[in-house]
């Protein structure tokens, strides 16, 4: 797609940032087994239920502009789910994973920010009035999101990290 407008670029941007989400649908679980915190998975497991709204409200601001979805795949993503599978492929001590899982995701998080936030302009820009408040809507999702784990790490994940042999001893 050649990109010639504002318009082209919101519906490219949009394709990216649902491609996102079906990446970040498929790899939640992983992470989700991968953490021993309890309120980490826990954690998980909820933004994955929160992820696959997000991607349903995509396909409604699709179905809204009158655009498909496409197959543009968003390397982005690409890379930092590859990052935390790397992190979880070398099975660090428990402790060390969790903190390593936080980080890896709120990387994640704060591409998701920086999509939402920048679609969200666009759509007020081109007069999308009636997709605005979707996107603000999973945008305020992924800050709430990445406020949450920076609450776990700096609670409780990076301290017991900071035990010798990185088990954390309280964590399960």
């Amino acid at each position: 797609m050649k990109l010639n407008s504002l318009g082209d670029l919101f519906v490219e941007q949009l394709k990216d940032v649902y491609n996102a989400e079906k990446q970040l649908i498929k790899a939640l679980p992983k992470m989700a087994k991968a953490a021993s915190a309890p309120e980490l998975r826990l954690a998980f497991q909820n933004h994955l239920t929160i992820t696959k709204e997000q991607a349903a409200r995509l396909e409604r601001i699709f179905e809204e502009i009158g655009s498909s979805s496409g197959r543009k795949k968003c390397r982005a993503m690409e890379g930092l789910i590859e990052e935390a599978n790397e992190l979880i492929e070398q099975k660090p001590a428990r402790a060390v994973s969790d903190a390593g899982l936080v980080a890896a995701a709120q990387r994640v998080e704060h591409y998701e920010i920086s999509a939402y936030g920048t679609l969200r302009s666009y759509a007020t820009l081109l007069g999308h009035d009636n997709v605005v408040g979707l996107l603000e809507l999973s945008l305020k999702e992924e800050e709430e999101t990445d406020e949450l784990l920076t609450q776990l790490a700096e609670s409780s994940l990076n301290q017991r990290a900071l035990e010798p042999d990185g088990e954390g001893g309280g964590a399960a």
